[in-house]
């Protein structure tokens, strides 16, 4: 069979739609304002075939159109959908968590402006319901109205072995978080690690991949700071993964790859299939990522990011 069942998840559905390191590179630039083949190419270090192949997909997922530069012109640019607009959320917590844990002068010179108040600002996320910060240990999760099975392809992409180091463009800003959750088993195996999950039988009930791929995902994750081991048995050896307060840190990036399953990648109209519930205020919990300034809720439309010249102080 190529195909395997788990519980229903909008963040398994969303990574199965664009949890792919090329993916998550394309959608950055274009947000960025690069949006033609060429420019991508240069930018992303793909190949022709990689890129040709990721852009097709990405069209066929309604995250990406495209169309002439101009009315009966010949030179075609690839634009956001509203779908892949929603994913700017993902896009601005991905960039706190870079500068969190990897602050590089590049990263200090980013400037995001808010036009609705005019200030630089950090971008938070915070709850609807009680404006209060956003934390892993705050959540807590019931079934929803779409808490059924979803059936997932087997097939996946083969995790990319490009160095994050070695992607071309200067606006790649959260390269290193791609690198991390840009293979869906890696990122689903993060996820779960949110609701409780520690030991490796969980995780692979749950995700049944083959033995040796969720290991690899285990051992990428601990060497990269995102789980530590703990043993808790001595004879056989057996370990937990343990968050590290670097992983907790991805939470609301993950927090808004869930929302945008939520409303985006429910191919039966059952509903969400999960309640998050913040334990701080009772209410149902939305996530809204806010300008630090002004308390405003952030769209990109309304924000200018612009990188200025990291050797100035």
């Amino acid at each position: 069979m190529n195909t395997f069942t788990t519980r229903a998840s909008s963040i398994n559905r969303a990574l199965d739609q664009i949890g792919d390191k090329w993916c998550l590179l394309i959608i950055q630039e274009i947000f960025w304002g690069i949006n033609t083949f060429s420019e991508m190419l240069a930018t992303t270090g793909a190949s022709r075939g990689v890129l040709s192949d990721r852009l097709q997909w990405l069209q066929k997922v309604d995250c990406l159109s495209r169309a002439p530069a101009r009315e009966g012109g010949k030179r075609m640019i690839y634009r956001l959908t509203p779908k892949s607009i929603d994913l700017y959320d993902s896009a601005l917590m991905a960039l706190e968590w870079e500068r969190r844990f990897f602050p590089t002068p590049e990263l200090e010179s980013v400037e995001l402006t808010h036009h609705v108040c005019g200030h630089v600002f950090t971008p938070q996320m915070r709850c609807s319901a009680c404006n209060e910060a956003i934390n892993l240990h705050d959540v807590s999760y019931q079934p929803g109205p779409g808490a059924t099975q979803d059936e997932r392809d087997k097939k996946v992409r083969r995790r990319s072995s490009l160095s994050v180091q070695a992607v071309p463009s200067r606006r790649s800003v959260y390269r290193n978080l791609i690198n991390i959750v840009g293979d869906r088993w890696t990122a689903n195996v993060l996820a779960l690690s949110f609701h409780g999950f520690k030991r490796f039988e969980q995780f692979h009930e749950e995700l049944p991949v083959a033995t040796n791929i969720l290991a690899d995902r285990l051992k990428f994750l601990v060497e990269h700071g995102i789980f530590e081991q703990v043993l808790y048995n001595q004879r056989p050896p057996r370990y937990e993964y343990e968050l590290t307060g670097k992983g907790e840190a991805t939470y609301p990036w993950f927090l808004s790859i869930l929302q945008w399953g939520d409303k985006w990648c429910d191919p039966s109209g059952a509903g969400k299939p999960m309640r998050l519930i913040h334990k701080t205020c009772g209410h149902t919990l939305q996530g809204r990522v806010k300008c630090s300034e002004c308390d405003g809720v952030l769209s990109a439309q309304e924000v200018r990011f612009h990188i200025g010249d990291p050797q100035v102080a």
